[in-house]
């Protein structure tokens, strides 16, 4: 005779990975930039991933996702052809696949506001991907998981996608990555003493312009001349040379080095396309720098909507006017509290619990 469903062993599956802010050198981590340098800072809040699982029998969805920042919960069946609600995460799971035996239910949840360019969207990719791959027998290392998320992006979904993003959310901390050929890198994680890491999590703020960002015409613009122009465009290599200025001043504990390059890659995504820096982002700027920061970097690819990484000077009262007057500005302007995050991907599991299956299907209705 069979169990009975109250006897079933269900898994509780947590998983978190950091989103980034600051990518100088960001648009040179693209397959038309062939090669490549990336200074990054990867930062809580995390996105965060929970994946309950236990015995399938057959009856029933296999899958549930519940995507809790857009209030929707919904059964995805991986044996239909294509997407139905959210693409990047049902491409995930579909690559990852659940094992035969296996019934799970997804939750995802970030702080972190969508389309903010801090890499929110790889940062979930790489969180469910660490989760699922606990279901799994082999265990895949940080790297592997990052490659595996910019897989999913490019050749699942046929998106353009950088590689520094889902490195910088399986990594952790501060990295400075060398492309060599795309999409294969080097990460060399940036290693300071406390007092260095505690001054730069104290003087740097993001700043969210209130607005989604999302590829435009500018982007697809911005790619063409790129690729024209190939690899040794000088324009990368000016982005390039961002991030090794940055790597640089940070060992060097030289935040004033790091305020110029920041400034100095800002100005070169400008250089791209003048679109690319807002004009909300320039005006955050021009606060800022009344306010006596050191450096400032639109996040991402730039264009409208999104973020910036602002890094401030010595006075902590300072940073709190400017934020005040940033918000004040504004309504739809605000402050996203952060904290340097060591740790990349974090993946854990609660003790087992039995539990009835009909408790999982009712908390997903």
């Amino acid at each position: 005779m069979s169990r009975s469903l109250s006897d079933r062993v269900v898994r509780i599956i947590h998983s978190a990975a950091p989103i980034r802010i600051c990518d100088n050198g960001g648009w040179t981590d693209t397959w038309f930039a062939g090669h490549g340098r990336i200074f990054n800072i990867a930062v809580y809040p995390y996105a965060e991933v929970q994946v309950v699982a236990l015995p399938w029998e057959g009856a029933g969805p296999r899958v549930m996702i519940h995507a809790e920042n857009y209030g929707e919960r919904y059964a995805y069946r991986m044996e239909t052809p294509g997407w139905d609600r959210h693409p990047l995460l049902e491409a995930a799971i579909s690559y990852m696949g659940v094992p035969e035996d296996v019934a799970i239910e997804v939750n995802i949840f970030s702080e972190a506001p969508v389309g903010a360019s801090t890499g929110t969207s790889a940062a979930v990719t790489v969180a469910l991907i660490g989760a699922l791959d606990r279901l799994t027998p082999g265990r895949l290392t940080p790297h592997e998981v990052a490659a595996v998320a910019q897989r999913i992006e490019t050749e699942r979904l046929g998106q353009q996608c950088g590689i520094q993003d889902q490195i910088a959310s399986a990594y952790g901390g501060v990295n400075y990555i060398e492309m060599f050929r795309y999409p294969h890198a080097s990460v060399s994680p940036i290693q300071v003493g406390n007092p260095v890491w505690w001054e730069l999590e104290r003087r740097l703020a993001l700043i969210y312009l209130g607005q989604s960002h999302s590829s435009s015409q500018v982007h697809e613009t911005v790619i063409r001349e790129l690729e024209n122009f190939g690899p040794d465009n000088p324009k990368l290599e000016a982005l390039r040379r961002a991030a090794i200025l940055s790597r640089d001043a940070l060992y060097a504990g030289d935040f004033e080095a790091l305020g110029r390059a920041m400034i100095r890659n800002t100005e070169s995504q400008g250089e791209l396309n003048q679109k690319l820096i807002s004009a909300n982002a320039r005006r955050v700027i021009e606060i800022a720098r009344a306010h006596g920061a050191l450096g400032w970097k639109v996040n991402g690819a730039g264009g409208e909507g999104g973020s910036l990484t602002l890094l401030c000077g010595a006075r902590s009262e300072q940073k709190r006017a400017m934020i005040r007057e940033i918000e004040s500005t504004n309504p739809l302007f605000r402050e996203i509290p952060i904290y340097l995050s060591r740790q990349g991907l974090r993946v854990w599991e609660d003790r087992p619990v039995r539990q009835n299956r009909r408790q999982i299907t009712d908390n997903s209705e």
